[in-house]
């Protein structure tokens, strides 16, 4: 009998004869290994102030937010959240929501829409391109970092609204876009910024603030920021930030925001105390630049091909998806975690390594994920493409 889902099967094939079959591997946790694959960037998901405060969450408020946040799933963890998060960016105020990803969603559905026109990047991340696909605006796709290409989208279009939406650090190979210059092109033309700074609060700007807040225009009146809570901070859930108008919209407007489920009351808590600790402890993004640019110095004197990191994120570059994927469970199997990006996560069609640098990394643990990698690398001298 033929099933209507049989070509799902041929599908299945197809990824797995190209090398892009994905597996589920659930995370071990008192494994001997280096974990170089996730984004706990300043090290604090697991630190004891952070557990602590959201075990004392979950004991008063529950295990969950059980309702939207228009309904009975705002509690006041939320409310402080979002006010210490406006404050320490410079933001005049912030919506917080379930994840990164509906943060992303609501910001750029509920600021655009039918008969206005979106210009992005093309290394957007996912959650940004699926906010565009919904957005039912027109959208226009520019070269990856090319502010003239996007400023002339803009002049030549057609609406009168317009949003530009871009990535901070984009996410694969941890490069920083060029704000300012983007901002100006955005106010030349009448149009507003959004950014996703989800690779970029703790880590870039004075003391974590984030890329937006180094480049000066968080509190500017046509830019909105958004962030993740699962990376610097070390929990879970995302957050818009920007002017007061621009939140008051998104509560009656974003529909990842109205219909989901608020965030829970232990990733809440956990998110707050981790921002905390970076008020009191402001060298921790410093200590994760140099750590990045310590792996990418010494894996590129051994022959690779590796990304200069703006951020945390280090990419080095494999002749294709096979090699990528075999490197990295070679790696795995030597106890060091590392990503392996293939078509079609990168736009580029680049396969790589994907590494991502964190606060607490000692000298040990550097000099074993550059021993490791090394060895198992596929290429050496040159590295597949050529020099970086």
């Amino acid at each position: 009998m033929t099933s209507v889902f049989d070509w799902l099967d041929t599908h299945a094939d197809e990824r797995r004869r190209a090398g892009l079959a994905r597996q589920l591997r659930p995370r071990l946790v008192d494994a001997d290994h280096l974990d170089l694959a996730g984004n706990d960037y300043l090290g604090l998901s697991r630190d004891k102030r952070v557990t602590g405060a959201s075990a004392a969450a979950t004991l008063r408020w529950g295990a969950g937010a059980n309702a939207s946040r228009l309904v009975t799933g705002t509690i006041e963890l939320h409310t402080e959240l979002e006010h210490e998060l406006a404050a320490f960016c410079g933001a005049q105020a912030a919506l917080v929501f379930s994840s990164g990803f509906m943060a992303n969603l609501g910001a750029v559905t509920a600021l655009s829409g039918k008969g206005s026109a979106i210009v992005t990047d093309a290394y957007l991340h996912a959650s940004l391109i699926d906010g565009c696909r919904l957005s039912r605006a027109d959208v226009a796709v520019m070269p990856h970092g090319d502010v003239a290409a996007i400023a002339n989208a803009l002049k030549t279009r057609r609406t009168e609204r317009a949003l530009v939406v871009t990535d901070s650090v984009f996410s694969v190979d941890g490069d920083l876009v060029a704000l300012r210059e983007l901002h100006r092109a955005c106010r030349e033309h009448g149009a507003a910024l959004v950014v996703d700074d989800a690779h970029g609060l703790g880590i870039r700007g004075e003391g974590g603030r984030g890329a937006v807040a180094e480049a000066g225009l968080i509190g500017e009146p046509d830019v909105v920021t958004t962030v993740t809570l699962s990376k610097s901070l070390g929990a879970q859930g995302g957050a818009v930030l920007g002017p007061r108008r621009v939140i008051r919209h998104l509560v009656d407007s974003a529909r990842s925001f109205i219909f989901d489920t608020g965030l829970a009351p232990s990733s809440t808590a956990a998110a707050l105390t981790a921002l905390h600790i970076l008020k009191d402890e402001p060298d921790l993004p410093e200590r994760v630049r140099t750590n990045a640019q310590t792996l990418a110095i010494r894996l590129r004197e051994a022959g690779l091909t590796v990304t200069d990191p703006d951020a945390a994120v280090v990419s080095v570059l494999a002749p294709g998806p096979e090699q990528a994927f075999a490197w990295a469970e070679d790696c795995r199997a030597s106890g060091v975690w590392v990503g392996c990006f293939r078509p079609p996560s990168v736009p580029d069609g680049v396969s790589r390594l994907r590494l991502t640098a964190r606060a607490d990394l000692t000298e040990a643990e550097l000099n074993r994920a550059v021993e490791v990698i090394t060895r198992h690398a596929p290429v050496r001298a040159g590295g597949p493409g050529g020099a970086s």
